[in-house]
């Protein structure tokens, strides 16, 4: 008896041994998930032969072939590699409708001036009537298929979260005086729009909701249906605009100020509130010779052949100060331009306009007596400040913010360009017609407020500062006694940002579209771009 229990006892023992065996090796293994996934969803058993080991091949062979065409082809392989080769979304998104979801999307880009095929559109339709039908004789189909399925989603996700979020092109690569770091999208956040567990919530949230995006797309689907095709000028102009509208800024402000070149003006918005709407000068466009020139410049060194070039650069930054009666620290190029020829023209040019110059850091005491025909433009050792007051070029008013360009927005002691229709005249800098308006926005409260009036000359709003304002206008005026204007400096309210932009079209309150010259001709640039994507 003992003996018939061990040798049961060993029977046992082998078959469990060689069952662990057979489990170790693979031998049994469980369904993978696209399987039981299909299986169920198809009530189809012919999905219960699929062998990830026969698919994993094929469908790297069609990843190595396919990532050529990819936007971002090593996100996408890193992906793919994280997962070990399975078909993440058609396992999570297709029973459940999110890939017919991302479908309707990318159809949808029409209206938002996208050619829906540079998404594969048709292919990706097709693709997904083919698994619809669950039509397959062998299983071999089902691999083949459910590669380029995937991958075609894979692709056409990243590149439609891309190009709806951010844009289909950096500007930066085509502008070089594009200097507003705007946001894209890194390589961490297109793995985590591939790794996400809701689809349709990743696609509804790049859509962009601004109300002038979403009038401006509107009036696209207006233009279309009056004019009956999709080449007008008018209609280009319009896809050029939605796309600068996708450039991200870098970050979001509690209040912005936007420049627009095109139409000289800025505009103060408080969210989709406007605080402020005002004329501008913004700087000339660059001479139409200007590459030509720039060659021969380059050859020669000399100045006489350097090409002008004052357009405004577009930007974004946050103000940091006010300057109330500002000193203007003439640019280079402007002394050597502009300051130079004058002072030789007239040697009392620099003292009729309240011009300082400098030496090696030193003030020349006497600018007057300077032999200008010394000195060569090229060479010139000489720095050049305007004093505050009447004649200063800034006005009484300057309005700071970090940028690599010395570019301000200020006032003017010339308003005569506010009355013109092209308002391009400046050096680069913006003149804003009505800087106390701005001032008063910019500034903490009614105190600071009343300080800066009195500043320039005007009497305070709070009435029982009036004997302080009239003492101040008493030592401007006492003869007996040299009084020096000099700069105050204020700080503004915290985070109100200044984005200096570039709009040629743009949808009014009405739904009427505006469209203004493009006077830098920058359009040309940014269709060449852009017109493979529309």
């Amino acid at each position: 008896m003992l003996k018939l229990i061990s040798g049961n006892f060993k029977k046992v023992l082998l078959i469990t041994l060689f069952g662990v065996t057979l489990s170790a090796c693979s031998w049994f293994k469980d369904k993978p998930e696209i399987a039981q996934v299909l299986t169920k969803h198809f009530d189809n058993k012919l999905y219960d032969k699929f062998d990830t080991a026969v698919f994993i091949p094929i469908f790297k062979a069609k990843l190595k072939e396919q990532s050529q065409s990819f936007l971002n082809p090593k996100v996408i392989e890193a992906y793919y590699k994280k997962n070990e080769y399975l078909p993440k979304l058609v396992t999570q998104f297709y029973v459940n409708g999110q890939l017919d979801t991302l479908k309707n999307y990318l159809l949808q880009s029409k209206a938002d001036g996208f050619n829906p095929e540079i998404f594969n559109l048709s292919v990706f339709e097709k693709q997904l009537q083919t698994l619809n039908r669950n039509k397959f004789g062998k299983i071999e189909e089902v691999y083949e298929l459910i590669a380029d399925l995937e991958l075609n989603a894979a692709n056409s996700l990243n590149k439609y979260t891309n190009f709806m979020g951010y844009g289909s092109i950096n500007p930066r690569n085509f502008f070089n005086r594009f200097y507003a770091k705007i946001k894209r999208p890194d390589s961490l956040l297109m793995d985590s729009v591939l790794n996400t567990n809701n689809l349709t919530a990743v696609l509804n949230d790049v859509q962009l909701k601004s109300k002038a995006y979403l009038s401006l797309k509107t009036a696209l689907a207006h233009y279309r249906d009056s004019l009956g095709n999709d080449v007008d000028p008018a209609i280009k102009t319009i896809k050029i605009n939605l796309e600068r509208m996708r450039w991200r800024l870098p970050q979001q402000t509690d209040e912005l100020v936007v420049v627009n070149i095109p139409d000289f003006t800025l505009t103060w918005f408080r969210n989709e509130d406007t605080l402020a709407h005002m004329n501008v000068c913004v700087g000339g466009k660059r001479e139409a010779t200007y590459a030509e020139k720039m060659k021969a410049f380059l050859k020669s060194g000399k100045l006489d052949d350097k090409p002008k070039n004052h357009e405004t650069p577009q930007l974004f930054s946050i103000f940091n100060a006010i300057q109330v009666n500002p000193i203007w620290n003439i640019p280079v190029s402007i002394a050597k331009s502009e300051i130079y020829w004058m002072a030789r023209k007239d040697p009392y040019y620099l003292s009729n306009n309240n011009i300082k110059v400098y030496y090696k850091g030193k003030l020349v005491n006497d600018p007057d007596t300077i032999n200008w025909n010394k000195y060569p433009r090229e060479k010139l050792p000489f720095q050049f400040k305007q004093g505050s007051g009447e004649g200063n070029a800034l006005g009484k008013f300057k309005f700071v913010f970090d940028n690599s360009s010395s570019i301000y927005l200020h006032d003017t002691n010339n308003k005569y360009g506010f009355k013109l229709a092209n308002r391009a005249i400046s050096h680069g800098c913006v003149r804003i017609e009505d800087p106390l308006k701005f001032a008063e926005l910019m500034v903490k409260d009614k105190y600071q407020y009343d300080k800066l009036r009195m500043d320039v000359d005007l009497p305070p709003i709070d009435t029982t500062k009036n004997e302080v304002f009239k003492k101040k206008l008493a030592m401007k005026t006492d003869t007996l006694k040299v009084f020096q204007l000099k700069p105050t400096w204020y700080s503004p309210r915290k985070n109100i940002g200044v984005y200096i932009a570039y709009y040629t079209a743009w949808a009014d309150g009405n739904g009427t579209v505006q469209f203004r010259p493009d006077v830098y001709d920058y359009d040309p640039i940014l269709w060449d771009a852009i017109k493979k994507y529309m």
